[in-house]
């Protein structure tokens, strides 16, 4: 018997020394990244050049032939580059390191800390503070880059991206000093890559006791992203830059589990839940879907005959511009005013029945389960329905896996599309993206299993719950089905 007690706490022992070992060993990254700084401006600096490089000059050539591939004309290339590594590989970034990219790579993330330094330094305006920004930025500039035309052409990426890179500058170089505001109230990916860093197995966790302890004068750190040090607690906001990294001998780069944040310290918010459910779920499920429907083509042909039999000519017009609508005549592919208004009409749709179908979902678990909290006697008017919805808010963090994959399985498209049109085979796709919908979705249901489990510990109560959020999640699974089979 005391030899078995002995070999368990010698193993036990060894543990905790692997353990210590690892942690030791990850928080020595953060301070390396702390050390280099200039190294990592330096970089930036040279991925600012070649994102600009990659804007600027297929916008300047003429459009590609049919002949053309990614190996000999620059416009496709940068396509590629873009739209098939660029955006789904960064949104893969998120889960796995945290916002790494945006502290270590981000070209606008550097240009708007650099015109911030350089700037007027004013104080960031309350309107800019507002938190639907997230949302409301991400939703437009989804749904005006399928207008555009955005994965397609040259100056429609330039408009968007370029617009958008111009926009963080003038706003950098207005509100704050040394900061990214652009990056923290405005960027139209910021809501996005907050909610899937909460899955990031790396944080800069802060210990509370060291912070308090006397220590002598230490250099203040300037956090670009404007988190409060002294209290963070996740990573959603964190750009895992490793400025603050032993700052006060209390910060340091710590592994944690991918759920700890989600279930253990978010309670989300409307403009989360809505960005999660109407943006990522419903819009961006639109955006993706609507040009290989049939139904848009059923629907745009009922309204265009409706229109010739009144005589009504002008919404068939194709005289937008291209930063308005699709208008390359050249390469015939040009929007109708009638093309721009489907569009849209089938977007709302999407995140009308599936956006839809999920926050019903969540609200009937939300009902399913007790109370999670009741409003304060004195609370007013307005956060009375605040803290009615608390228990969805909290629920639908619990969807980020979900969420996340469709994006990159959207995106990933176009990855697939242009390795097709280069020769390579593709029939490994759909395989593989199912079997990570089908991870996603178990991921999901397991989150919602634990967040059941915080207001009830009955297990018929906490599965009626994860069966509701599963069934509001089935026209989302659908929506891929349709396009990746169906279709």
């Amino acid at each position: 018997m005391d030899y078995r007690l002995s070999a368990e706490s010698g193993r036990s022992q060894r543990s905790m020394a692997a353990s210590s070992s690892f942690r030791r060993r990850v928080a020595a990254v953060g301070n390396f990244l702390r050390d280099h700084q200039r190294a990592i401006r330096t970089l930036q600096w040279v991925i600012v050049v070649v994102y600009v490089a990659l804007l600027a000059i297929p916008a300047a050539m003429p459009l590609p032939d049919s002949s053309a591939s990614v190996f000999n004309n620059l416009t496709i290339a940068a396509q590629f580059a873009f739209w098939g590594i660029w955006w789904p590989f960064v949104l893969v970034s998120m889960p796995l390191f945290g916002r790494a990219w945006c502290g270590l790579f981000c070209p606008e993330g550097a240009l708007t800390e650099w015109a911030s330094r350089h700037g007027r330094g004013g104080a960031i305006p309350r309107w800019l503070r507002w938190g639907g920004w997230p949302f409301v930025a991400f939703s437009l500039t989804t749904i005006y880059g399928q207008l555009v035309s955005v994965y397609q052409y040259p100056w429609a990426a330039a408009a968007v991206l370029g617009g958008s890179t111009i926009a963080a500058i003038a706003v950098g170089w207005l509100y704050g000093r040394n900061k990214r505001v652009w990056c923290k109230y405005l960027c139209p990916v910021n809501g996005v890559f907050n909610l899937l860093a909460k899955l990031a197995p790396w944080h800069y966790g802060v210990d509370a006791a060291a912070w308090r302890a006397p220590v002598r004068r230490t250099q203040t750190v300037n956090c670009a992203p404007l988190l409060p040090l002294r209290t963070m607690q996740g990573a959603g906001d964190c750009h895992m830059c490793g400025r603050c990294s032993d700052y006060r001998g209390a910060i340091a780069l710590s592994p944690r589990s991918p759920e700890a944040e989600i279930v253990e310290i978010e309670k989300g918010s409307g403009w989360q839940t809505a960005l999660i459910v109407l943006g990522l779920m419903g819009i961006a499920v639109g955006a993706f879907l609507w040009s290989a429907s049939p139904w848009y083509v059923t629907i745009k042909q009922a309204a265009a005959t409706w229109l010739v039999n009144r005589d009504i000519y002008w919404p068939l017009a194709q005289n937008a511009p291209w930063f308005i609508l699709t208008h390359y005549p050249q390469v015939n592919d040009s929007f109708s005013w009638l093309d721009g208004a489907i569009v849209l009409l089938f977007i709302a749709g999407a995140a009308l029945i599936v956006g839809g179908s999920v926050f019903l979902g969540l609200w009937l678990a939300d009902r399913i389960l007790p109370a999670h909290g009741q409003p304060q006697a004195d609370a007013s008017a307005h956060q009375a329905p605040r803290a009615a919805f608390a228990g969805v808010h909290k629920l639908a963090q619990g969807l980020i896996p979900a969420a996340g994959i469709g994006v990159f399985l959207g995106l990933s498209a176009t990855t697939l599309t242009l390795l097709h049109n280069e020769g390579v085979s593709t029939g490994w796709a759909n395989p593989v993206r199912f079997a990570l919908l089908a991870l996603a979705i178990a991921w999901s249901l397991r989150f919602e299993w634990r967040l059941a489990g915080l207001r009830s510990p009955q297990p018929a109560r906490r599965l009626a719950a994860v069966g509701a959020v599963g069934a509001g999640l089935l026209p989302f699974c659908w929506a891929w089905v349709a396009l990746f089979v169906l279709w």
